[in-house]
């Protein structure tokens, strides 16, 4: 029986061998169609769905339309970039859908640009991947080494787009693994890149059973055995830590965080200003149900403050003053997310204004300002316009209600509030950037987080940001208290269990203890060094898989 028989025999024996080579035969339109659906689905991997066990079908699938590029196509790199282009092109734009809503806010200015925010954004972050899947099909090779390739040259991507022009590394691989409780605990060692590094090469080890084999016709099981017993250790490991963890508490610390849910089309309305203060203030006078103990530390959102607070060095007026000191009792310190002007004094008795800063502000019970906090990390965009004088001229400028966009702040350092040991800002998504905890006078004793997810609904977005959040605290072993304007504000432990959370909409309080830091963790010692382990494990993983090829 000659090798052509023997293959269509085997074929005709097999259906899940019939479905590879279908994917794999695919042509033009079919091939864009399908690689973007793949890319759209695996979305469902990640927060609020979790249904990371789709991507052991997803990925295989993906590798399999490039086995047919690589077989095939006569311009095999550049059909393998179109291929990675449109697999991208799916999952960013199924992945942030969500965008588009925040120019929604200001319909009446700013609904021009949804198609650009929602189809162009996509179209340019997949541009990492089609780099990602060139470089693969320049090293491609039948057998499970088109796997490690494939891995290797999709990690390179994503570390790529979460530090290229400034960063935009959100929905990495790593975090759809980590919706696993147990799972996500391999952060604490390995922090999300080296988790997405090892998702890659796990989600793609189906594909060694069927395809193009190096010699021989055989099918490496090896791989996705090896990768499933990783996946079980990790599983294991993380119940055995989370077996360990405890309730234990910061003690003398009682956190009452306000989530007022002013929707974001009303926020910066001067008529709105007297309510919205009202709102906030009537909630954080009242005690939660069954909370226990003297209220120490008062928390309001990012900008939750519906008016200019600070002007230069002080309080933009006295009357705000005067009601923050009225509101905070004593022994009790407040931690607010407000907009800082720097401006310069005109003879006419009115101000110019420099600088814009969203800030976080310590106030203690006299509203003294203890500490200021400038954000560092701007959203593109959102805060500020990058190469703002040409975008301006076709019309396009930043999302906030300024004139001028925000300005970044000079350098991140360690926070206090009286009571509570320091604690590390993070002011919207500057939360999904890791490794970016530490002040520069040392580690915290926790992250607080303040946001205002509210541009963007009830999508999927205030999930996505919370999960991703979530993994700071278990890579760094220290608890995350989360205060978000419309939600999901959370308390969450060291070991990233939330134990106390408000649901995206709702009005009112979380009022709970801080719960108590680790020690630090592998990661928090040694940060992205990790990488090189990880690298160094999945080389022994293909010396061993490799030899039955």
């Amino acid at each position: 029986m000659t090798l052509a028989e023997t293959r269509s025999r085997f074929l005709r024996a097999n259906p899940l061998t019939r479905f590879a080579h279908g994917v794999a035969a695919l042509r033009g339109w079919r091939r864009a169609a399908l690689g973007f659906g793949l890319g759209a689905v695996s979305v469902l991997g990640f927060a609020p769905f979790h249904l990371w066990p789709l991507l052991f079908l997803t990925f295989p699938c993906f590798i399999w339309l490039v086995d047919g590029i690589a077989a095939s196509a006569k311009r095999k790199i550049r059909q393998a970039a179109l291929a990675g282009w449109w697999f991208g092109f799916g999952f960013f734009g199924a992945g942030l859908y969500w965008i588009g809503f925040a120019f929604f806010v200001e319909a009446e200015k700013f609904a021009w640009l949804v198609p650009l925010a929602v189809a162009a954004l996509p179209a340019c972050l997949a541009l990492f991947y089609a780099l990602a899947t060139a470089a693969a099909m320049s090293l491609w090779r039948p057998g499970v080494s088109r796997i490690f390739i494939f891995a290797a040259a999709l990690f390179a991507a994503e570390w790529l787009r979460g530090h290229v022009l400034t960063g935009f590394p959100w929905n990495l691989w790593g975090y759809a693994m980590a919706g696993n409780d147990a799972l996500a605990q391999t952060a604490s060692i390995f922090g999300i890149y080296g988790l997405t590094l090892f998702a890659l090469l796990i989600f793609a080890s189906p594909a060694a059973l069927i395809g193009p084999v190096a010699r021989g016709g055989r099918a490496n099981w090896r791989l996705p055995a090896l990768c499933l017993a990783l996946v079980a250790a990790g599983w294991v490991w993380g119940v055995w830590r989370l077996s360990g963890a405890t309730d234990a508490v910061q003690p003398g610390v009682q956190l009452r965080i306000v989530q007022a849910s002013i929707p974001q089309a009303e926020k910066w309305k001067p008529e709105n200003r007297q309510w919205i203060f009202d709102r906030l203030v009537r909630l954080s006078n009242e005690a939660t149900p069954g909370a226990a103990g003297k209220v120490t530390h008062l928390i309001w959102p990012e900008t939750s403050v519906p008016f200019l607070f600070m002007l230069n060095d002080t309080i933009a007026s006295e009357e705000a003053r005067v009601a923050f000191a009225n509101l905070i009792a004593e022994g009790t310190s407040m931690i607010v997310g407000a907009e800082r002007i720097e401006g310069t004094l005109r003879p006419d008795g009115r101000y110019n204004v420099d600088r814009v800063f969203n800030s976080l502000f310590t106030l203690d019970s006299d509203a003294r300002v203890l500490g200021i906090y400038d954000k560092l990390h701007l959203v593109p965009f959102g805060e500020y316009v990058p190469f703002e004088a040409t975008l301006a001229a076709v019309g396009i400028k930043q999302l906030t209600h300024l004139n001028t966009g925000f300005a970044s702040g000079v350098s991140r350092r360690l926070m206090t509030a009286p009571g509570a040991p320091p604690f590390s800002p993070l002011i919207c998504y500057e939360a999904i950037f890791p490794g970016r905890i530490n002040g520069e006078d040392g580690r915290p004793g926790w992250l607080l987080n303040l946001t205002n997810d509210a541009w963007f609904g009830n999508s999927t977005g205030p999930y996505q940001h919370l999960h991703q959040t979530r993994l700071r605290a278990i890579e760094e072993g220290l608890p995350l208290i989360r205060a978000a304007n419309t939600g999901i504000s959370a308390v969450i432990d060291a070991y990233g269990r939330t134990a106390a959370t408000l649901p995206l909409g709702a009005i009112g309080t979380i009022e709970h203890a801080l719960p108590a830091a680790l020690s630090p963790t592998p990661y928090a010692r040694w940060g992205e060094r990790w990488l090189i382990v990880v690298a160094f494990l999945i080389f022994i993983l293909y010396r061993i898989v490799i030899v039955v090829e």
